[in-house]
């Protein structure tokens, strides 16, 4: 088992990778100090729940936990604030009172939705993080927790950190190959914001990591989660070097808003947002294998890094200026200086970005 910190002081808590952890729930509950008198509420989707939750409930149940399931509709549309009203009612009939506690088993949308519902409820309470992708070895660590606004993604959320992260390996082996494509963008993000060599690493393994290799996966999200776990230690509320993590998002979230969180998968849309931040990183004066390199990783894991043709160009722009980092004509975009470094660029014009998203559409309509 590999084990991480994120340093936060009196909140820091620590990121256990490993196979067979969720047989060993219980265990690290009690180890974390969650009593046994409040109710538990464990959040999970219709995907994730078959295969997982009567472990997780086997286990907390045989170290005398009592632990009551909400299931959600899997996908994107669930980060929604009806859910997150549903999940109060459900928290309400289970009886969970201040020191109950939140388990999110699942993707980033559980991890999400799941988090915010333990960040309302009676103003605060406690939460675990049991991520069952690889996409979410991004989103269940830093305290990020939100829910989607029909017009911009995870604008209504909050920070609130996990009281600690139990990444049971053995649950991403029934991930279907898209699933794990979209995760791995992630993976080689952190590469990107900080680490030139483990982008290599990810280029001459991708084919390990996409087949599942235990031993490859294990070490690349122990060194993707080694990456979210320095910058959030440094700036926990995203006042400054967390704005790093970014990279890729601002075109991203925009295109998963067009497509009405449906069509493209996170990683996916994350991808060819990386895409176009390394086009404006070239044109910023990064030398050109930023966006060659770029493509090239993302699309050895299996990743797209064009704009589909049937997305209008008009949208996404329009999306974009509900981003939280859109403001007075110019935007907040993590731009590549080289692969491993990037900087923070407040003085990116509107006009730049969309000629950006056209050159990323016309790549597509090349082919």
């Amino acid at each position: 088992m590999r084990e991480l910190n994120v340093d936060l002081g009196e909140r820091s808590y620590p990121i256990y990778i490993g196979e067979g952890l969720i047989n060993e729930a219980a265990s690290y509950f009690q180890k974390h100090g969650i009593g046994k008198k409040s109710p538990l509420l464990i959040i999970t989707d219709s995907n994730v729940a078959p295969r997982h939750l009567p472990q997780l409930e086997e286990s907390l149940r045989n170290g005398g936990y009592r632990a009551v399931s909400a299931v959600v509709p899997a996908g994107e549309s669930s980060k929604s604030l009806a859910m997150l009203g549903d999940l109060v009612g459900e928290a309400l009939d289970a009886g969970l009172d201040r020191k109950s506690v939140i388990v999110a088993l699942g993707g980033g949308v559980v991890g999400d939705l799941a988090g915010f519902v333990a960040a309302s409820y009676m103003r605060g309470i406690k939460f675990v993080q049991i991520p069952t992708t690889i996409l979410a070895h991004d989103s269940s660590v830093g305290g990020k927790v939100a829910v989607n606004h029909p017009k911009a993604k995870n604008i209504i959320g909050a920070f609130h950190q996990p009281e600690f992260v139990l990444y049971d390996l053995g649950t991403l082996q029934t991930l279907p190959p898209r699933d794990v494509s979209s995760g791995l963008a992630e993976v080689v993000k952190h590469g990107l914001i900080r680490d030139a060599a483990f982008v290599d690493w990810c280029e001459q393994n991708a084919d390990k990591l996409r087949a599942l290799d235990a031993d490859s996966l294990g070490y690349a999200l122990y060194k993707g989660c080694g990456v979210k776990a320095s910058v959030v230690s440094q700036d926990e509320k995203e006042l400054g070097l967390r704005a790093i993590l970014n990279l890729g998002h601002t075109i991203g979230h925009a295109l998963e808003a067009v497509a009405g969180y449906n069509e493209l998968q996170h990683g996916e849309a994350i991808s060819i947002g990386m895409v176009g931040a390394a086009r404006l990183g070239v044109r910023c004066g990064a030398p050109q294998d930023v966006y060659t390199t770029t493509k090239r990783v993302l699309a050895k894991c299996g990743l797209p890094v064009s704009l589909p043709k049937h997305y209008d160009v008009d949208a996404i722009m329009a999306a974009m200026m509900h981003d939280k980092k859109f403001s007075e004509g110019t935007m907040v975009f993590i731009v590549p200086t080289a692969i491993g470094s990037v900087e923070i660029r407040s003085d990116v014009s509107v006009e730049w970005v969309r000629e950006i998203v056209e050159e990323l559409k016309l790549e597509a309509e090349q082919k």
